[in-house]
């Protein structure tokens, strides 16, 4: 079995389709792993990344394609915009599926198009077509607009106007509506002068074992249709979360000013499903269904989801669930991370409130709680003029332009997603390390300080947040390359995705040599933020959250204590086999086969 990049050079119009040594994909396991090591290798060194130069990597995992429950997932990995970092972007839809359909692992994207254009990638044929009129269609418009062109029933992935006018907190944007954010994705395409990519596939794809294998997927979707939690899922998605976190007093509130939203009755689930939702909906291969479809004015959209929910309704303080979605169908119209968009309305409507923002700087007023401005604003973004411009720059960079960058809750100028790292300690650890900034998906540390915790009081204390950072980090690794759903965590372990690899690619892993590879993946990573000029200083919290106590709920009085978060780094630096300046050992590398690279 030949596994294939296509690697496409914008600027000479040259198209290749590369094998992928076997080796490679036992030792980085496909997807995230496999994206992050070619970068490393061939991204020049202090690349601009909205440069012609740099490279951006789109890929299915080494599962997706097959009926594997929950194996629809795509990684976009890049150099980002927004941080200077890796990132990886994940998302769900049917594009990996498609895309292995059509006999490829994944797309290499260097160069830049004289003029705007998209790719189209039907099975074995694979044009660059020029198309300047979709340049700045919203998202679903492209989607819509593409595959009436095309091919009718293809996915596509597309920016909006945000990624054409290289926002750094754009993202792409998967069959209109599912968002591969984080890291301004987007602008790398918009940079690139690339519309987004239409891909069909009409092959089957088998593999070394496939009865064998075929058996073991069917078990697994067996266990998934028998999980109790499944019906929990399709009801509700990821909306219930939210009144779990705000009664642990864990939900950051007005940009992370407190950790308890006093309204939250108006933004939750029940509030959800009674006023906008219309019904659920899935990715490729999944039983579970937690996508939301709504109506609000007549309007139909997918989501929000519960970050998107928490980023406006709890951080922005909008109390109008209805407000929120609009909000949220903003942000996939134009092709925004709803997380980071969120952080950085936040932001200005914090410095406004501060009087450090004037209502002359941005045109009106923005407090606290606007809903109806805050539409406005994300409208002025689409203009990149003016506040709409620092808008477009992310929350480090416009309260920076302030002179107050401290306003900004992110981390690697990345914005935090909706968990309270002062009621939820290991995060703080997760979000301070994750290589690609502020984010939770790298090692959701909820799962063992909250969902299966036996001492509710567990999520306050420091000892041992630097293991389970370790370990779910490496095991995330695995996820994200496999291109699994990390909704997956309640049925996937080590030795399933052992057993479904050795079967599917004839090797002959271990659990340990998985978790391993994911180890190594993180390393990686690592390596590249190194390259690229991050240091120890960049893995760090915002000063509020060390020196501003909760002010309500559960969680009142706690902050983040500073020494605590200095000794659980460097102890996290210690047992990933680091120095003390974060930077991984000669030892290290050669006991994870990195020594060379």
């Amino acid at each position: 079995m030949k596994h294939i990049l296509l690697s496409i050079d914008l600027s000479s119009k040259k198209i290749e389709k590369k094998e992928i040594p076997p080796e490679h994909i036992k030792k980085f396991i496909g997807g995230r792993g496999l994206a992050a090591y070619y970068l490393l290798k061939n991204l020049t060194p202090f690349a601009d990344p909205f440069g012609e130069e740099n490279i951006i990597y789109i890929m299915a995992g080494s599962l997706s394609g097959y009926m594997v429950p929950l194996s629809g997932r795509s990684q976009v990995v890049t150099k980002s915009p927004l941080t200077g970092a890796i990132t990886s972007s994940n998302v769900g839809g049917n594009f990996a599926m498609e895309l292995k359909m059509a006999g490829y692992q994944g797309i290499e994207i260097k160069g830049k198009l004289d003029r705007p254009g998209f790719i189209l990638i039907y099975d074995d044929k694979v044009s660059i077509i020029y198309d300047e009129y979709s340049f700045m269609l919203p998202a679903h418009i492209a989607d819509l607009y593409f595959r009436k062109r095309t091919i009718d029933d293809a996915s596509t992935m597309t920016i909006g106007p945000a990624g054409a006018l290289k926002s750094r907190i754009s993202a792409l944007m998967v069959d209109g509506h599912r968002a591969a954010g984080r890291g301004g994705v987007g602008a790398v395409l918009g940079s690139k002068n690339l519309k987004g990519i239409v891909v069909k596939g009409s092959g089957l794809i088998k593999g070394a074992d496939f009865e064998k294998f075929n058996e073991k997927a069917e078990e697994v979707l067996k266990k998934f249709k028998e999980y109790p939690g499944r019906s929990g899922y399709a009801k509700y998605g990821t909306t219930r979360v939210l009144s779990l976190i705000n009664s642990i007093g864990s939900l950051p509130f007005r940009n992370f000013h407190d950790g308890f939203c006093p309204h939250e009755d108006k933004i939750n689930h029940e509030i959800y499903n009674k006023k906008i939702l219309l019904r659920n909906g899935a990715c490729a291969s999944c039983p579970l269904g937690c996508g939301r479809i709504t109506q609000v004015s007549g309007k139909k959209g997918h989501g929000p989801e519960y970050e998107i929910m928490w980023a406006f309704g709890s951080s922005c303080s909008i109390a109008d669930i209805e407000k929120v979605a609009l909000l949220n169908y903003l942000a996939n119209e134009y092709g925004y991370d709803g997380i980071s968009l969120g952080g950085t309305i936040a932001a200005l409507m914090d410095l406004f409130e501060a009087g450090i923002v004037r209502e002359s700087d941005i045109g009106f007023p923005l407090p606290f709680g606007d809903g109806d401005n805050a539409i406005r604003a994300v409208e002025v973004m689409k203009t990149n003029k003016g506040i709409g411009k620092l808008l477009n720059e992310g929350s480090y960079r416009l309260a920076e332009a302030f002179g107050h960058p401290e306003f900004s809750m992110s981390s690697k100028k990345q914005e935090f997603p909706a968990y309270d790292p002062r009621g939820i300690k290991g995060m703080g650890l997760a979000y301070a390390t994750n290589t690609r900034g502020g984010d939770h998906t790298k090692a959701f540390t909820v799962t063992r300080e909250v969902y299966t915790a036996k001492d509710p009081n567990y999520r306050l204390v420091y000892e041992g947040k630097d293991e389970i950072v370790k370990y779910l980090q490496d095991y995330q690794s695995i996820v994200d390359s496999t291109g699994t759903c990390s909704f997956g965590r309640s049925i996937y372990t080590a030795e399933i995705y052992t057993e479904l690899l050795n079967l599917l690619y004839g090797f002959d892993y271990t659990e340990e040599e998985l978790l391993k590879a994911g180890e190594r993946i993180w390393n990686v990573e690592k390596l590249f933020n190194l390259r690229e000029g991050l240091t120890k200083e960049d893995d760090t919290l915002p000063e509020r959250l060390f020196s501003e106590p909760i002010k309500n709920g559960p969680s009142k009085g706690e902050v983040y204590d500073k020494e605590e978060f200095l000794k659980l780094r460097s102890r996290y630096y210690k047992i990933r086999g680091w120095d003390e300046d974060g930077i991984p050992t000669f030892e290290k590398l050669k006991e994870l086969g990195l020594d060379n690279e």
